[in-house]
């Protein structure tokens, strides 16, 4: 079921940076840490994230179904879902509805806060 609530995250993780973010259809809030970052997304189901590679990521679906490919493996990942791309590891996702993941990156530099 896609979800139409725009509030899904409380306005005080909406208060954080927005990423600087090329792909269309995706926003994502910043917490930033000294070795890693945790990013708050928002996807839209016109949004698909094209195979690539960088440090671990670990993720928890908070609303919505993807189906995510890593390392040449797809699954489908659903609301209360979470998943961990090892570093190095090619993956992809194809967002079925609308969707809303937290990720931690083990790297504090892999994305940058948008200018405002």
């Amino acid at each position: 079921m896609e979800t139409t609530d725009e509030r899904v995250y409380p306005d005080f993780i909406r208060r954080l940076p927005e990423i600087d973010n090329p792909l269309t259809g995706v926003r994502g809030w910043l917490e930033q840490g000294e070795a890693s970052q945790t990013v708050f997304f928002d996807i839209q189901t016109v949004a698909h994230v094209p195979p690539h590679s960088h440090c671990a990521q670990w993720g928890f679906v908070v609303e919505g179904e993807m189906k995510l490919t890593i390392a040449g493996e797809t699954r489908l990942v659903r609301k209360g879902d979470h998943y961990f791309i090892p570093e190095g590891a090619i993956h992809s996702a194809i967002f079925l509805t609308r969707v809303q993941v937290i990720d931690v990156f083990d790297d504090s530099k892999r994305y940058r806060a948008r200018q405002r």
